[in-house]
This record gives structure tokens, sequence and C-alpha cells, in this order.
């Protein structure tokens, strides 16, 4: 299965020529070339998620529950069809409070969420957890209770997950740390391929392609799949990209039932 993390960068008239009306169309193709099965996206608003959803024919859009708010940024899941079956999906804030819509604690600037789904594969029958998230840009002290709070999750789910996300850490940091521990076997999928850690590795450019800051958009998986690929996608066109983030991509197989 191929999985893919996006952030999408949210609707924002100060991005000028990177606004989303100008990049949107370069963000569906870069989707709709890389075909991922599973596609974890962060920052989208209200109208860029339901935008994709009428613009990715192949793909059903996982927002349980919700309603319109064209305020928030919330992540969120996309599944291909053809692929697999969504069972059963949930959202929960990354708070003390978790069911209580946009709740936020410690030193977390906005209020962050888990969007996670169960998903049935049709070609083989088998069933995992796939997760989004977006760990607070600020709060140093928010993002490990964050981290916290998803590693319990993980812990507690009965099939194997798969979290794709932007963290804003970088892979030394303590949420890190948390989220890739023995309990809550998620393994790291850039590091399990053996890839370098480098500038080339980073995920976040600003709109201009340069690499900047770490690698702060992760795909972490369930220790029993197998990686076979990854990669950090430099896609543009004339110079322009499709979002402030590379997106993430990783190709896993089952382990032997």
């Amino acid at each position: 299965m191929k999985i893919m993390t996006f952030n999408l960068r949210f609707e924002n008239d100060r991005d000028g020529d990177n606004n989303w009306i100008h990049r949107r169309q370069m963000v569906v193709d870069v989707i709709n070339r890389y075909e991922p099965d599973i596609l974890g996206t962060q920052e989208g608003k209200w109208d860029q998620l339901v935008f994709l959803d009428e613009s990715l024919s192949a793909y059903q859009v996982v927002m349980p529950g919700r309603v319109p708010d064209k305020k928030i940024q919330c992540a969120t899941l996309f599944v291909r069809k053809s692929a697999c079956r969504v069972l059963a999906a949930e959202d929960f804030w990354l708070s003390k409070t978790p069911g209580v819509h946009l709740s936020k604690d410690w030193d977390s600037a906005f209020p962050r969420m888990l969007s996670f789904a169960r998903l049935r594969f049709e070609k083989t029958g088998r069933e995992i957890v796939a997760a989004v998230t977006h760990l607070d840009h600020m709060g140093v002290e928010a993002r490990l209770q964050q981290a916290k709070i998803i590693a319990q999750w993980a812990q507690d789910q009965k099939y194997p997950v798969v979290l794709t996300g932007d963290f804003n850490d970088a892979p030394h940091s303590n949420p890190y740390k948390v989220l890739t521990s023995p309990d809550t076997r998620l393994c790291d999928t850039w590091k399990t391929m053996g890839q370098e850690e480098s500038r080339k590795a980073f995920t976040r450019h600003g709109f201009n392609g340069i690499p900047q800051v770490s690698r702060m958009d992760w795909i972490l998986a369930d220790c029993g799949f197998r990686v076979t690929d990854t990669r950090v996608v430099h896609d543009h066109v004339d110079g322009r990209y499709p979002s402030d983030h590379f997106p993430y991509l990783a190709e896993l197989l089952f382990s032997p039932p």
C-alpha cells in the first residue's frame, strides 16, 4: 500500500501568488500522480477539503461527524476507494478533554486533533487503522503531551496502525522518542529504509523549494509492516510548488498472515 502525508498549507490571502487558488490544481495533480491508497492531510480548511473531495473522484474524504466550519484547520484522511473500505472513523482533540470540540491545553497555540479510520483492504481483507495528526507549532510542552496522547491511543488499537502527520519537530525530539518507543510498535518508515538524515530529507521549504528546519513530516507504521520505498516528493511546475511542505510518500507491505 502507498501512504502519503501532505501538509496542504491553509488558505491564506497573505500568501499572494502562493495562495490556495493558485496552487490547488497542483495539489490534485501530485495526489493523482502518486496515487496513494491512504492520504493524510494537514491544515486543510473546510473549503479546501471540499475542493479536494470534489476534485479527487478516486478518493473518499473521511470527516466523521464534522459540521462546516470555515475557520478551523483539520487533519483529514482521504482513502482510495478501489483500495480499501472505511469501516469506522473518529476524530478527537489532543487535550486533557479530547471529546470537547476545539479544546487545547498546555502551551498549545491552536487546538490540535487526531483523525483516524479503521480500513479493510479489498484485495486481501486485511484491516488496519490509519490516522493523521498535526502537532502544535509553538508549544514545546504541548507537542510532548500531544505525542503522549497519541502514543497511548496507538497502544490501545487492536489493528496495525499507520500514523501520518506534520509533527513540527525533528526526529531526535522528545515527541519522536515517545511515538517510536517500543510500546507503540510504531517505526519511522524513513529510518527503516536506511535513508540519510540530511537537508535533503527536510520537508518544509516555505514555497521556494529550499529545504528548511527539519524532517518534520513523518509516516510512522506498525513495525510488522515491511517498508519497500520512501521518498520526499519535490514535484513543482515552473518553480512553483503545491505547498510550503514537501509531501512524503512511503510504500508498505503487509507481513505474511
